[in-house]
């Protein structure tokens, strides 16, 4: 594993980019060996529209991809009584599906409605920024194959990455901020 000291893992969304092609599900899909049944029970990650804007004939429909938001104060991990839920060094949200009983008080404490029981692990789970990958060095994949470039991941505590750069220079917003949860993922505005 690559050295993950002193990370802070955060992706930036920019939703006016996205065009709700579905390649960031499939992607994430393939390279997590996620059942593709089409059910929203089994998404690491989703797009939910959120309207039309503008007036006839100049209108724009408007999506918001969204996924597990890996909170610096967690919910989720908090109330797992086996701890199955844990955070691990460098703050991002894992499972240890051997430990987990499927009790679903995480899927209750998640304000962002980001966890989903898989019938495959017979254990609770959720969107992990592709551990996996970025330890070696890759992007997620949500964000490898996005065609309009909607996601940006990086190191918050690398002043020279790209997500800490776009973070000072553009305004943004965090879902649901009054759930206190201290988010890693950003909207850029």
């Amino acid at each position: 594993m690559a050295n993950v000291k002193n990370k802070h893992w955060a992706m930036v969304i920019d939703s006016a980019k996205c065009i709700d092609c579905k390649a960031c599900d499939v992607a994430c899909k393939h390279e997590n060996g996620i059942e593709a049944n089409g059910s929203r029970e089994v998404y690491r990650n989703w797009i939910t529209s959120k309207g039309v804007e503008g007036t006839y004939p100049n209108l724009k429909q408007r999506f918001e991809p969204s996924q597990c938001h890996h909170c610096a104060n967690t919910p989720c991990y908090k109330v797992c009584p086996t701890s199955a839920t844990y955070k691990n060094e460098d703050g991002l949200i894992m499972m240890d599906y051997k430990r987990c009983i499927v009790c679903s008080t995480c899927i209750a404490a998640c304000p962002y409605d980001a966890r989903y029981v898989s019938k495959q692990k017979k254990a609770i789970d959720k969107c992990t920024f592709c551990a996996h990958r970025i330890y070696i060095g890759k992007l997620p994949a949500c964000v490898d194959t996005c065609p309009t470039k909607v996601r940006v991941f990086g190191d918050l505590n690398d002043p020279e990455s790209e997500v800490s750069k776009l973070l000072a220079s553009r305004h943004y917003f965090v879902i649901k901020p009054e759930a206190g949860t201290k988010p890693n993922l950003y909207y850029l505005t």
